[in-house]
């Protein structure tokens, strides 16, 4: 899975899930401040990630992510770890 795969697979959950206008979905965009998203949020987004791309995700590894770019490269260096 390739890195521009991920963030569409990202901005399409965003957009879906949380109603997010995909304009503003950016690398940069700060999940908490720029997306308004909260801790249920991200609980949401691990599950998603647990179930959709079958990964393993724990609480610290979610602590460490704040940007969109963040979850990209969290999603692409476990997947690449996998492989």
């Amino acid at each position: 899975m390739e890195h521009t795969e991920i963030y569409n697979l990202i901005t399409t959950f965003f957009v879906e899930r949380f109603e997010i206008p995909k304009e503003e979905i950016k690398p940069e965009a700060n999940l908490f401040k720029d997306l308004g998203l909260d801790s249920i949020d991200a609980l949401d987004m691990m599950g998603m990630l647990e179930s959709e791309i079958e990964l393993d995700v724990n609480v610290d590894e979610l602590k460490k992510i704040r940007t969109v770019q963040d979850v990209v490269d969290f999603v692409y260096s476990k997947v690449n770890a996998t492989a």
